[in-house]
């Protein structure tokens, strides 16, 4: 995501105060993990910043879950589509 955007995406949650999407939810994680492959923070700043990170890693496994049901759901309605072949999401019916 390019700064421009994230600033952009940054003063339109601040207006409306919805809690952040995916895409804002990712920018913040790349930025806590910038931050600590430097070593810069302290033991307890660095585990704050990590807690903050496991928090937006499952809040974005979350998100990715809920728009792979809807993507799921789309496909199904006429059934028109299947996964490919390759889709490690699928499990194998033989295995």
């Amino acid at each position: 995501m390019k700064a421009e955007d994230r600033g952009a995406a940054k003063g339109a949650q601040a207006k409306t105060g919805a809690e952040p999407g995916f895409d804002e939810s990712l920018a913040k994680l790349e930025e806590i993990v910038a931050l600590l492959d430097q070593e810069t923070l302290g033991l307890e700043s660095s585990l704050e910043k990590y807690r903050e990170g496991v928090a937006l890693v499952k809040k974005c496994q979350g998100i990715l879950a809920s728009f792979q049901k809807q993507v799921e759901e789309l496909s199904a309605e006429d059934g028109s589509t299947r996964p490919y072949a390759g889709d490690p999401d699928v499990q194998n019916p033989a295995g």
